[in-house]
């Protein structure tokens, strides 16, 4: 629950602060009649995130058992890089997000309907996309369904009202603390999705060592117990881990994490 929570409110936080930045430069620009093409565009960004969790979770019910663990290891992976790239963008973007946002929509404004409707389309989905392949690959992870989908909701339900809050500025919010803090724990929560994809591909005989275990503790701490729940939901906690798991698991977060903390280097002025 807690890891698809924070997964929601971050993702969820990001897409609700690019619709407010975008709707705030319509209404102050007074081009009101371009809204409808911009929540259009949304819209369709909802519906095509939605549409890949569906094919997702249809093709993985669809396989075959040792194809469902390539398929999971595969997915898994490739959702992991994504994060990773995502949390590292934001990060280096954030600060100058607004003016990029209002450049892109003045030229939308001044090419049309259609062409405000596809930015807000591809700002949106750029999220949505990325959260829906997240959100499978960590649902595979914790296993527990409905403490998951409880999170999702709460996190999306949250991400939404701060997102209106800070656009309507009821709700401040230290945005840069907000996103290095959430984009650790994202950081945390991918370590897990790592682990997993490791695993599956241990299982289908594409990497050694699947028996080759660091810990087992299975005797005293069922999979499906409760504890062994929130451990997996929040840092990729299994009980039977092996060394492979472990070792890219501490490499991943060690490597990640630092370079992620690490101060931002500053621009050395150029000779004339």
């Amino acid at each position: 629950m807690l890891s698809t929570f924070i997964i929601a409110l971050r993702e969820g936080l990001e897409a609700a602060l690019i619709i407010g930045i975008l709707v705030a430069y319509l209404v102050k620009s007074e081009r009101r009649h371009h809204l409808r093409a911009l929540w259009t565009g949304v819209a369709v960004a909802i519906t095509a995130s939605l549409a890949l969790g569906a094919f997702l979770s249809y093709t993985s019910a669809e396989l075959s058992p040792k194809g469902e663990e390539l398929f999971a290891g595969t997915t898994s992976c490739v959702a992991v890089a994504m994060v990773t790239w995502m949390v590292f963008w934001m990060k280096r973007t954030a600060r100058g997000l607004r003016d990029e946002l209002h450049g892109k929509a003045e030229v939308a404004v001044a090419a049309g309907a259609l062409s405000m409707g596809t930015l807000a389309f591809f700002a949106v989905a750029r999220e949505g996309l990325e959260t829906s392949l997240f959100l499978y690959t960590n649902f595979k992870t914790v296993g527990a369904i409905s403490t998951s989908t409880l999170g999702l909701i709460l996190g999306l339900g949250v991400a939404v009202v701060l997102g209106y809050g800070i656009y309507n500025r009821s709700v401040k919010l230290n945005l840069s603390k907000f996103f290095t803090y959430s984009g650790v724990a994202l950081i945390v929560v991918a370590g897990g999705v790592l682990s997993y994809g490791i695993h599956e591909f241990q299982e289908f005989g594409f990497l050694p060592g699947p028996d080759a275990f660091a810990w087992d503790v299975t005797s005293w701490m069922p999979k499906d117990s409760f504890i062994a729940s929130i451990l997996g939901g929040t840092i990729g906690f299994d009980t039977t881990t092996s060394w492979l798991q472990l070792l890219v698991w501490a490499a991943y977060l060690g490597l990640t994490i630092a370079a992620y903390l690490a101060p931002a280097k500053a621009k050395t002025p150029q000779n004339a």
